[in-house]
């Protein structure tokens, strides 16, 4: 009854009024639904994630965390965190923060501080390759000599370049038998083939050359470097008395003081100050140039000759795929080669027909004006006719020579 009720009272109102108030209700509906998938859209924003926590002891556990809590804890801005965002492709890359590393090496991505690295979660199996092998040599080789920082992210560059070159090796091994049978087959399923692995090729090549142009990077900026150096830069900056203490919540929520202001959003007073000063030896952009000093170089020597040694592997990696890229070219070059002779091969078995055929018509024109049935003294003689067609043939057979022979003195045909 209240159905009915409302809708014999909708149909009394005029018509003005009811298309009036129907268009009110579809606004009002519009900005509803927009302001609903907006706030969707912050809530996404600043949602939890599944982060992976390992300390300088080798224990890890799994943490849910938010991305406002991350900037607080590491001091670090939006856009960096942003690189970490699965929902983003970013090339791999390795930035140094004032308390953090940023880490994004193919499916490796954390936040490296001076005692703990915060990982992605990922269902990945490098994810999980490197939380365990991370936390065995934590627990095992505690007396290293590199700092937590740069273990954490030695690991990282091992399983990048490990799996990289393993991607190449299996890409080498599967290309090669495919290119040897295309050279002695040429065939559509065999281009395909090809087609699909040099497009492979050239993504995997994309990957590893950004790889290598980082490590390049950043062996040649000695400020970044220095950036990275976290250990290093807490013990200069525990040498400085600061009257500013602060007291902030780490992820695992209890309280501990600070010397410096964590969030990057304040204004920088007291130990990052100091911080800052000793991490500005020189420009701090990211491809800068910088002349430090003997201190400086001994300190950052050590993350140099690491980030060296996995330069050498994955340049080798690199050189690998040129070479792999090469003969792809060359094989293409060849099949190229192997196709235009068979062209030529074609257009001179035409050029052969085509003689065939003019020498051909010319005898079966002959044949044909002397079969008219018209008068001449050539069929007084009961072989006269027979004796037109011989002299046609040696006449048409003397011309095919000439013409093979005229193509063969204009280098034409072959010898």
């Amino acid at each position: 009854m209240e159905e009915t009720h409302g809708q014999y009272y909708l149909s009394g109102l005029p018509e003005s009024s009811l298309s009036h108030d129907s268009s009110e209700r579809y606004d009002f509906n519009r900005q509803v639904n927009r302001g609903a998938g907006i706030s969707g859209l912050k809530k996404r924003g600043h949602g939890t994630r599944s982060w992976i926590k390992i300390d300088q002891n080798g224990n890890s556990e799994t943490v849910t965390l938010d991305k406002a809590t991350i900037m607080r804890h590491c001091s670090l801005p939006s856009r960096d965190l942003r690189l970490l965002d699965p929902m983003f492709i970013y090339p791999s890359s390795i930035l140094g923060r004032e308390m953090a590393i940023v880490v994004n090496l193919e499916q490796i991505r954390c936040v490296i501080t001076a005692d703990e690295v915060i990982l992605m979660n990922s269902l990945d199996g490098t994810v999980g390759q490197y939380r365990s092998e991370l936390c065995n040599r934590l627990r095992r080789e505690k007396s290293d000599d590199l700092p937590f920082e740069l273990r954490a992210l030695e690991l990282a560059l091992e399983l990048t370049c490990t799996s990289l070159d393993a991607q190449v090796n299996e890409l080498e091994m599967e290309i090669y038998p495919v290119l040897d049978e295309l050279a002695s087959s040429i065939s559509t399923l065999n281009l395909e083939r090809v087609r699909r692995f040099k497009g492979h090729l050239l993504a995997l090549t994309q990957r590893v050359q950004k790889v290598r142009d980082e490590i390049e990077h950043l062996m040649d900026d000695d400020g970044d470097m220095a950036e990275m150096c976290l250990t290093e830069k807490r013990k200069r900056s525990d040498t400085y008395p600061s009257n500013d203490c602060f007291q902030t919540r780490t992820l695992s929520g209890n309280m501990t003081s600070k010397s410096a202001p964590v969030s990057p959003e304040r204004s920088l007073s007291g130990v990052q100050m100091l911080q800052r000063t000793f991490s500005s030896f020189g420009n701090s952009s990211k491809y800068g140039s910088l002349s430090g000093s003997t201190d400086n170089d001994e300190r950052i020597q050590p993350l140099e000759m690491l980030l060296e040694a996995y330069f050498i592997a994955i340049d080798h990696t690199l050189n690998t795929l040129l070479s792999l890229k090469e003969y792809i070219d060359d094989t293409e070059d060849f099949i190229n080669i192997k196709l235009g002779n068979i062209q030529n091969r074609l257009i001179q078995f035409e050029l052969l027909l085509t003689a065939a055929t003019l020498v051909a018509a010319v005898f079966a024109t002959v044949a044909g004006i002397f079969g008219m049935n018209f008068e001449t003294s050539v069929f007084d003689y009961s072989t006269g006719f027979h004796l037109v067609l011989v002299v046609t043939g040696i006449a048409c057979v003397s011309l095919y020579f000439a013409l093979l022979f005229y193509f063969r003195y204009k280098k034409v045909l072959p010898a």
